[in-house]
């Protein structure tokens, strides 16, 4: 029987995904890998406001659930926050997705006052896609509260620890990010082997803008 191949919506952060960040590098392996991938360019990504954001995200959605297989949407840093704020109250008719992965969600930015406070518990966030998880380290200066506190345990959420960008251990952070999306082909395929590859390729990239 042929494989249907996941749809990826990839959500970047605050001052977008230009350069060498790893959701332009991430979207084209995964294509490769044979997903249908999206990775919008969110309006006035250096002074973002949540409405806007929103707007972008509901017809993403709407495009996610176009067609067929399974429905992923992958969340950096203020991304985190556009998918959280979705979670706490979705557009009527917003479709289910199946997985997401929040990536360094950050803390309260003052820059950003649209963004913040997120009015969400873990039932909304439960409620909006089959399964989430998040992934984040322990020194994200962004997040200075710390991930665990501020999000996993309120929202119920499993966390993986890995290291910050730029740092020696930027390749495990790409192979958490990979399996925990289950984001490379299954077993048959050598997903193993891709998600070393992923990291391995990705591995000397410089640091990209984190929140």
């Amino acid at each position: 029987m042929r494989r249907i191949s996941p749809r990826v919506l990839i959500l970047h952060g605050w001052q977008g995904s230009q350069g060498p960040h790893w959701q332009r590098w991430l979207a084209p392996h995964l294509r490769a890998a044979g997903c249908v991938v999206s990775l919008p360019e969110l309006p006035d990504a250096m002074t973002p406001r949540l409405d806007a954001w929103r707007a972008t995200l509901d017809q993403e959605l709407a495009d996610l659930a176009a067609g067929p297989g399974e429905r992923l949407v992958v969340c950096h840093s203020l991304g985190c926050i556009l998918w959280l704020h979705h979670a706490a109250a979705p557009s009527p008719g917003a479709p289910h997705v199946d997985r997401v992965l929040l990536n360094a969600p950050p803390g309260p930015l003052g820059e950003l006052p649209t963004f913040f406070p997120v009015d969400v518990d873990a039932t909304a966030v439960a409620a909006a896609a089959g399964s989430t998880r998040l992934v984040c380290s322990d020194d994200d200066p962004y997040c200075p509260e710390g991930a665990q506190s501020s999000y996993a345990e309120p929202l119920g959420l499993p966390l993986r620890r890995a290291a910050r960008p730029g740092t020696p251990e930027r390749g495990r952070r790409l192979r958490a990010v990979a399996r925990d999306a289950r984001l490379v082909p299954g077993p048959a395929s050598g997903s193993r082997a891709a998600a070393r590859r992923l990291s391995t390729r990705h591995s000397g990239a410089k640091k990209g803008v984190e929140a």
